[in-house]
């Protein structure tokens, strides 16, 4: 199955699936308890696998980037885009994913 099913490009004929099911997943928001737990809950509900993980604290915000591995998921990734944002709403923080090639291409100098 394509976890890159829905995005564009997510058909496996060019830039977006070379980099295989690696995501970029950020958070940002006011600081909170339980918010790490939240979203390693939804993808651990999902089978995504946690590759890297850094947080810390913005003056009042709570910030979070996250690499995750979407190999083995039960969903591609416009649903757990869906999924994380309705957890952000709950949570009153912004998620945002995306593949690690188009945060890459969006973040390069």
């Amino acid at each position: 199955m394509n976890r890159l099913k829905g995005l564009p490009g997510g058909n496996g004929n060019n830039n977006y699936d070379r980099g295989g099911d690696r995501i970029v997943i950020t958070v940002i928001g006011p600081d909170r308890v339980g918010i790490i737990a939240a979203v390693s809950a939804v993808l651990a509900e999902n089978n995504v696998n946690i590759l890297d993980i850094s947080q810390t604290i913005m003056q009042e915000f709570f910030v979070m980037v996250l690499v995750a591995d979407m190999e083995k998921a039960s969903v591609d990734l416009v649903n757990l885009k869906d999924l994380l944002h309705r957890k952000g709403e709950e949570l009153q923080v912004r998620i945002d994913a995306q593949h690690e090639d188009v945060f890459n291409y969006m973040h390069r100098i």
